[in-house]
């Protein structure tokens, strides 16, 4: 093709030359790192090439799924306890986690405050500030450490 034929000759002095937009073609181009377009237009080369690019990989056990533990420290349940206007008998604090949504207990924090704890399970060291400052824990599995 003769060089005075070419199309950017024809372009000279136009604004975009050709391209559309102002910056479609200036400076970096278009960004390599990014898959733009792979859920449209390109659905095709992701179906020939690459057909594990979307989706899920490895395996999650099933009796993982759906259980939970939600835990307290004894530092929070001593502070709360006054708040959660807890029963007090014998001059104990005396508190059910369980019907707060908490099913185990830990021993994060400082005890000064005698409680009886009821909970469906709780950690040694929990059991062991909690008997220091006189009070009692109430559980399934009492101090296995699970």
């Amino acid at each position: 093709m003769p060089h005075r034929l070419r199309k950017i000759r024809k372009k000279r002095g136009s604004r975009t030359q050709g391209w559309g937009r102002v910056g479609q073609h200036r400076k970096t181009g278009s960004k390599g790192r990014r898959n733009p377009g792979r859920h449209k237009a390109l659905w095709s080369y992701i179906i020939k090439y690459e057909p594990e690019y979307y989706g899920k990989r490895g395996f999650t056990s099933p009796r993982s799924v759906g259980k939970r533990v939600y835990t307290v420290n004894v530092g929070v349940v001593d502070a709360l306890a006054k708040r959660l206007s807890a029963q007090k008998e014998d001059g104990m604090f005396h508190l059910d986690l369980g019907q707060l949504g908490y099913d185990k207990l830990l021993g994060g924090g400082k005890v000064r405050k005698a409680l009886v704890v009821k909970v469906a399970s709780s950690s040694k060291s929990a059991v062991e500030k909690i008997g220091k400052a006189g009070g009692q824990v109430l559980t399934e599995t009492q101090g296995t450490g699970e």
